[in-house]
């Protein structure tokens, strides 16, 4: 009955058979038995509330907070007993907290509606009623006939009916939607290619049978039956027919398609990944925090209630004339009443659990984050992007990170590819000046003396030039006016006008290399590729395509040359090809291709086939059964390519560079001085991989490398992992790098994943190569999850890098040319390997150090407020007495201490950003979360109970003993004495965190003496004047009267003085007996770092002088640190702030984390 309800509002759909039947332009049967099938509309939803579930979801989720729920708690307790507090104590707070989470949710929330209505209402074209109709996006229905046009992007998966070629084909990337920039080729079947008008689509009678919406990108099955002359004719739909939601149209003026899967059902949506919340290490510790303070005032109150019983056991105490007890009171249960005084004194010592601390937190890394986009260390020019946020929650986590997870391919290099080398026939050639040269001839050469290619050389390069799935466009799109062949033209423009789109960045590199050695890929047109060989145009005809796949690592073309003949070629990684080759020089050729993977290449190996016409028809018969089967067609399909692909010439081997990063190296070397491991991880080879490493500095020279390469059993595997830890402790007083391949991981995994984690950990670098996606992430959780628990970063810029992005505490996705699947689905995005060593060693710095101490702060500072009302308890006979007023212990935490510890935890520097950088082992002193360690835990919690002794006692001894300090012989009364200890103990915590603040900006001083003096206004409005609307004043004229007390004002001062002089003492005595790294720094920054010869820091800007130039000459003359002259100065202060292009990193720092305390706009 409920699932039906459920059916019937909408929120179950009913049970789905296992196909879908779709009827293209929606002509359903006209028999009154059909009954349409529900799908889904076309809007994508990624909100997570609406206007109408806000309010109950937000509280809900928010009520999970175990603060949060206790703060409710007590407030319904304050509401249902006695209590000594107003509930507007703790329902303000509470409801403070609530309000602003709740905005900042549901703003963030409402940018994500914005984005899915600019998506949803994306304008597009429809043909319904036999016209072309715009709609809006989210108006499309599965069965409508959508027209896309070039450089868009589908709107719904679409099943492709018909395009402007006259064979149907359209080109497509799909970089949104798995990171790869290729182009691919999709096709229309033959029935329905000629639809290319309107008017024929609206006639086109046809349905469509397929599976039910599927996660997997590469995979659709379907058949189309369409009606031609009342005959049904069946054709099979496969992957290549399918445009996906997200995809983009390339090179294909127009294309129609008719919907099959639509808006959260399509393939891009059941894609979206639910990212797991991560959580940061300090608010682990903060949730830790809040336990033990917890147990304390669990502790605090069930001492007051024994305590309190204890007193009233004397009969005096018991009930005393001025409080008699009722009846009711007398008649009353001893537990009732325990359980009564228990939460009372709950109730009362409550606000040492610090609610405010949560929304503080959520405020800080909320606009903490906007320092990072803001940064211009951190923009690329080049491509015009900035580091971009997608979370706020880990900010501080980038200044624990412990290890590094890279990619290679786009993350450590540049992901544009050179032809540099190959190997034809065992000899080696190289490009000189546009064409092959065997190894050994010089540049200089003259073009004459070039060998003239022959024979194998020709076969090579005219199979480099036909084995691939490049695309060609002009940069004319007139020729594809009137609908024409776009490639009809081809031999009348020149080379220069054509543009090679290709199916990786390697096979553009190869084709573009041939081209300009004299071979030219010029025109693909449906089923014909034409070359042109030194001028000779030649035409073959394409007879099948042998599509690459991971498993197979290999992609072939069967053709019939000009000639007559049937040739295979086929190109791919060397253990692919090699075992299949029976002729050519094999073993040569293999030595190359190591000598190009040394050199850190790219290695492809090129071979050939070619048939005679019987065995012609024999590869044709396998590859048609295998096609149209309708069961098991992937395996059938590997099983015909196997046969096909064997029997192999071998022609050669290429190798293509892929160009390191700029600074790359100078990255991974400040990550280890900095304590942080670096990992990277690649699908490529392992020599190509090695080679790399050592470009980069990721491995050194003079580093031992062990490998765990290709064992094939758990014995042999763990054999070799006792040999590499033995090594490893016998010279321990070297570096080791170890190299493991996917295979070899696999094995250590699965049974001695222990005895690799300790080989892994005992090296300074690991490489792993030939990695699968899945196998990056496993490795990351493996480390992850290891003993140590250490905080991992992940780093890279393809959609096969996803999963170790999620998997790491902290992702980050290069904005590269894989697409943006990365940058998506990562918590940081920035456009270059390079600025990791900022966003690490600065802000990570900047943002722990701020977070760190704020959550101490919080603390310590609601120690000080709630222990003296513990201590007043034992004064007042456990009566549960407030000792401040409801007023104050309210606003304590809301306004009065708020605004200077968040201003702190934005704008704190310990160390200037160019000493952070320039010192990379800065870093090691905030590792391991050692500012929330216990022990700094307990100092701040021991400071928090040592100074609210001293506000209470000190206060005590001024005025315990019934001691007049007013001219007129009256003495002070209790609110007086709890507004003293309150106004002594908001001034000395707002001093003890300027105590604490090394980075002075204007803000930071207006809040910190702002809040001091807010504190004093307030007091004096709120006792000076009676307010109608409070039922009663009892703060009126305290304030004014503690104050015209001279004794009052230095018990202040003094109190003040004892607190905070201890504190300054410990930080001298420290600073000069026990300096951290840290506080050198500190005091060398300036003159070392910075190299000034004057207070340019204050005073030198590039244009002109500030107001400061008087203070800036008197200090000079002090110190006799710089001349007196302001050109001198000046130009002193350029000179000294070039930072030469040999250093390290930056080459000057724009951040405006930089600023100078004080603003100019010259700055």
């Amino acid at each position: 009955m409920l699932r039906w309800i459920r059916q019937q509002l909408g929120f179950d759909p009913p049970h789905q058979s296992d196909t879908r039947t779709v009827y293209v332009a929606n002509r359903f049967p006209q028999h009154g038995h059909y009954i349409p099938q529900r799908f889904a509309d076309n809007r994508i939803i990624s909100s997570k509330y609406t206007i109408w579930n806000f309010v109950p979801k937000n509280l809900f989720e928010q009520f999970r907070r175990i603060a949060n729920f206790y703060f409710l708690i007590i407030f319904l307790v304050q509401l249902m007993i006695d209590t000594p507090t107003s509930p507007v104590t703790s329902g303000l707070p509470l409801f403070f907290v609530i309000t602003v989470t709740a905005i900042k949710q549901g703003y963030e929330d409402w940018l994500r509606y914005k984005a899915d209505n600019e998506v949803n209402g994306a304008p597009v074209f429809v043909v319904r009623s036999g016209s072309l109709v715009q709609t809006k996006s989210k108006n499309i229905r599965v069965g409508d006939i959508v027209r896309v046009a070039k450089d868009e992007t589908f709107p719904a998966d679409l099943a492709l009916l018909s395009s402007d070629r006259a064979d149907g084909t359209c080109h497509i990337t799909t970089a949104s939607l798995d990171g790869e920039t290729n182009l691919k080729t999709h096709f229309s079947v033959a029935e329905t290619l000629v639809c290319q008008s309107v008017s024929q689509l609206e006639a086109l009678q046809a349905v469509v049978e397929c599976q039910q919406p599927d996660a997997d990108l590469y995979r659709f099955v379907g058949r189309i039956t369409v009606t031609q002359h009342g005959e049904e004719i069946v054709r099979s739909l496969g992957q290549e027919n399918l445009l996906l939601r997200g995809a983009r149209l390339k090179n294909t003026k127009e294309i129609f398609g008719v919907a099959i899967y639509t808006g959260m059902e399509s393939k891009m949506a059941l894609n979206y990944k639910c990212k797991s919340q991560k959580r940061s290490a300090v608010e682990k510790s903060m949730n830790t925090f809040l336990l033990i303070y917890l147990g304390i005032l669990l502790f605090e109150a069930i001492l007051s209630t024994i305590l309190k019983y204890a007193w009233q056991a004397e009969d005096k105490w018991d009930e005393p004339f001025y409080n008699q007890e009722t009846e009711q009171e007398r008649n009353s249960s001893p537990i009732l009443k325990f359980i009564s005084d228990f939460l009372a004194f709950l109730v009362l010592y409550n606000f040492i659990i610090p609610i405010s601390l949560y929304v503080t937190v959520e405020m800080q890394k909320f606009m903490g984050s906007f320092f990072i986009g803001w940064d211009l260390d951190l923009y690329h020019e080049e491509s015009d992007q900035k580091a971009q946020v997608n979370t706020s929650d880990l900010n501080e986590e980038l200044g624990q990170v412990e290890y590094v997870f890279t990619d290679k391919t786009g993350t450590l290099t540049e992901n544009e590819m050179h032809f540099r080398e190959c190997s034809i026939n065992g000899v080696k050639y190289r490009e000189v000046n546009g064409k092959l040269a065997p190894e050994g001839m010089t540049d200089d050469s003259p073009d004459g003396s070039m060998p003239h290619l022959i024979g194998d050389e020709l076969l090579f390069l005219q199979a480099v030039s036909l084995c691939h799935t490049v695309q060609i466009s002009y940069d004319q799109p007139d020729c594809l006016v009137g609908g024409g062949d776009p490639f009809a033209h081809a031999n009348g423009f020149s080379s220069s006008h054509m543009e090679y789109y290709a199916s990786s960045p390697d096979e553009k590199a190869l084709v573009e290399a041939v081209k300009r050695i004299g071979v030219a890929f010029t025109r693909c047109s449906g089923d014909t590729k034409e070359i042109k060989t030194f001028g000779k145009s030649e035409k073959y005809k394409l007879l099948h395509l042998l599509e690459f796949d991971a498993d197979r690592r290999r992609m072939s073309v069967i053709l019939q040359t000009p000639s007559g003949g049937k040739v295979l070629f086929t190109k791919g990684a060397e253990s692919a090809i090699l075992p299949f080759t029976t002729s050519g020089e094999i073993e040569k050729t293999r030595l190359h291709v190591d000598e190009f993977a040394l050199k850190g290449l790219r290695t492809l190996v090129v071979a050939c086939r070619h048939f005679s016409p019987e065995e012609y028809i024999d590869v044709e018969k396998h590859l048609n059964a295998a096609r149209t089967a309708l069961q098991q067609r992937e395996e059938r399909l590997q099983e015909a390519f196997a046969y096909i692909e064997r029997d192999l010439q071998l022609l050669g081997a290429t190798g293509v560079e892929d160009k390191l990063q700029d600074k790359v190296q100078e990255t991974i070397e400040a990550l280890r001085l900095a304590g942080i491991k670096v990992w990277v991880l690649t699908g490529d080879k392992h020599e190509t991989a090695v080679s790399v490493s050592l470009s980069c500095g990721h491995f050194h020279r003079t580093m031992n490398i062990l490998e765990l390469l290709q064992q094939r059993s758990d014995n042999e595997c763990a054999e070799q992992l006792c040999r590499l830890d033995r090594r490893i402790k016998e010279d321990h007083v070297i570096q080791h790098g170890l190299v493991v391949d996917g295979a070899s991981l696999s094995l250590a995994l699965r049974e001695h994943e222990k005895l690799f984690m300790e080989v892994c950990k005992n090296c300074s670098a690991v490489l792993c190569c030939r990695m699968a996606p899945l196998q990056k992430a496993k490795v990351v959780r493996l480390l992850k999850t290891s003993p140590e628990k250490p905080i991992t970063l992940a780093i890279g810029d393809g959609a096969n890098d996803v999963s170790m992005i999620q998997e790491a505490h902290v992702g980050i996705g290069i904005m590269g040319k894989e697409g943006r699947q990365a940058v998506r689905n990562s918590d940081y995005a920035i456009a270059r390997f390079k600025f990791l060593a900022k966003l690490l060693l600065v802000h990570g710095h900047f943002y722990y150090i701020r977070i760190a101490t704020l959550v101490q702060y919080f603390f310590y500072k609601n120690v000080c407020f709630i222990t003296p009302q513990f201590l007043y308890q034992f004064f007042c006979l456990f009566s549960q007495q407030t000792l401040y007023d409801s007023v104050y212990l309210t606003l304590y935490n809301i306004c009065f201490t708020s605004l200077p510890i968040l201003v702190y935890s934005l704008f704190e520097q310990l160390v200037h950003p160019h000493v952070l950088q320039n010192k990379p082992a800065l870093y090691r002193d905030i590792s391991k979360n050692s500012l929330l360690s216990f022990r700094t835990f307990l100092y701040w919690t021991l400071l928090g109970f040592l100074h609210a002794f001293i506000f209470f006692f000190g206060s005590y001894i001024l005025m315990g003993e019934d001691t007049m300090l007013m001219g007129n012989g009256q003495m002070f009364g209790n609110w007086t004495f709890g507004t003293l200890v309150f106004t002594v103990m908001v001034i000395t915590v707002t001093l003890k965190l300027a105590l604490e603040t090394n980075f002075w900006t204007w803000m930071n001083h207006f809040v910190t003496w702002g809040s001091i003096a807010f504190y004093f206004i307030f007091s004096l409005f709120y006792g000076g004047i009676i307010w109608p609307f409070l039922h009663s004043q009892d703060m009126y004229f305290v304030f004014v009267q503690l104050l015209s007390s001279g004794s009052v004002w230095f018990a202040i001062i003094i109190i003040i003085i004892t607190c905070l002089f201890p504190d300054v003492v410990k930080k001298v005595f420290y600073r000069h007996l026990q300096p951290t790294s840290t506080q050198k720094s500190q005091s060398l920054s300036a003159p070392q770092m910075q190299s000034l010869n004057c207070v340019e820091s204050l005073c030198c800007y590039q244009h002109g002088q500030s107001g400061c130039s008087r203070l800036a000459r008197l200090l000079e003359q002090i110190t006799g640190r710089c001349q007196a002259s302001a050109n001198n100065c000046h130009a002193s202060s350029r000179s000294n702030r070039s930072w030469s292009d040999t250093e390290n990193f930056y080459s000057n720092d724009r951040s405006i984390l930089t600023l100078s305390p004080i603003e100019s706009t010259n700055c």
